[in-house]
């Protein structure tokens, strides 16, 4: 059992003084106190937790206890039913791009945009990254970068060829994707999002069975949403980086193939991926392609 609340400054020092610390200081706290099955623990912020043994009565003696946030309503394929006013809440988002393209990487970021941070996000123009020109992209990246916390996971073709032969790719996008939300998490602490949105692929049951070895797994606040672009900030603007990183790489790719590697799926990418296979056969082309693709047999076919 867990409670939060919210205090002043003036209040947050008579807690520091009535609980006088006896553990291990977390990152951004003034003071942390265990007794009788209850830890406490003050936030420069003004935040209180406390955990334990009658959380929830003990805190509501210092101050009104913080709501408990709604979990998400497990629905069908199409996602959650989003709480009211959620495009407000402070939200971490995540998104990929790459994957339905042969060449280039599978890209997954995640993006924590705080409710003080909507404006800046939107004042942007952030919109979905497939409307915007790469230019667009790059340049709204940039500035989001420079100021939002987030994390990228980049798989790159070799990576990705030898990942795929053990799993496929919706495995490697739910395990990217908690991976990626994991490490932003880490680095805004002590801070918590009101929410965690996920552009969805696949239903909750499937996305969370895909994770089931992995050793530590979010589930509360998550939320799923198709087109969650739309819902949110934070998944538009996870998107934008997703789609700025997989342009860095693809620019990688192009000088280190001295031509033109194109992102999608196309005929035209059949002959560029024929032309890499007489030039350096199979392994050659998988340093710049997704080897399972149905391309790789169709270049085969125009040798």
């Amino acid at each position: 059992m867990q409670a939060v609340i919210q205090v002043s400054p003036v209040q947050l020092a008579n807690l520091q003084n009535h609980y006088a610390t006896n553990r291990q200081l977390p990152p951004g706290a003034v003071f942390a106190h265990q007794a009788n099955g209850l830890n406490i623990t003050g936030y420069r912020s003004g935040k209180v937790l406390f955990q334990g043994q009658n959380a929830e009565k003990v805190a509501a003696k210092w101050g009104p206890v913080t709501p408990k946030r709604p979990k998400a309503k497990p629905q069908a394929t199409k996602g959650d039913l989003l709480p009211t006013n959620f495009a407000q809440w402070s939200v971490l988002g995540s998104d990929e791009v790459g994957n339905g393209s042969y060449f280039g990487p599978l890209t997954i970021a995640a993006v924590y945009v705080s409710h003080a941070n909507l404006d800046f996000v939107n004042q942007l123009g952030v919109a979905d990254s497939k409307t915007l020109t790469d230019a667009q992209i790059d340049r709204m990246a940039q500035k989001m970068m420079a100021k939002l916390p987030y994390h990228i996971v980049n798989i790159m073709p070799p990576k990705y060829n030898t990942v795929h032969a053990t799993m496929n790719i919706e495995k490697m996008k739910a395990i990217s994707h908690n991976f990626a939300l994991l490490k932003v998490l880490q680095k805004i602490q002590p801070t918590s999002p009101d929410g965690i949105l996920i552009d969805q692929f696949e239903p909750r049951g499937v996305y969370y069975n895909y994770l089931k070895n992995e050793p530590v797994v979010l589930r509360d606040h998550v939320y799923f949403a198709t087109k969650a672009e739309h819902c949110h900030l934070a998944v538009a603007a996870a998107s934008i980086i997703a789609r700025h990183q997989a342009n860095l790489s693809m620019l990688e790719l192009s000088k280190k193939a001295g031509r033109q590697i194109p992102l999608g799926n196309h005929q035209a990418v059949n002959q560029i991926a024929a032309d890499l296979l007489a030039q350096g056969g199979m392994d050659y082309l998988g340093q710049f392609a997704k080897l399972h693709f149905i391309n790789t047999q169709k270049a085969q076919q125009l040798l």
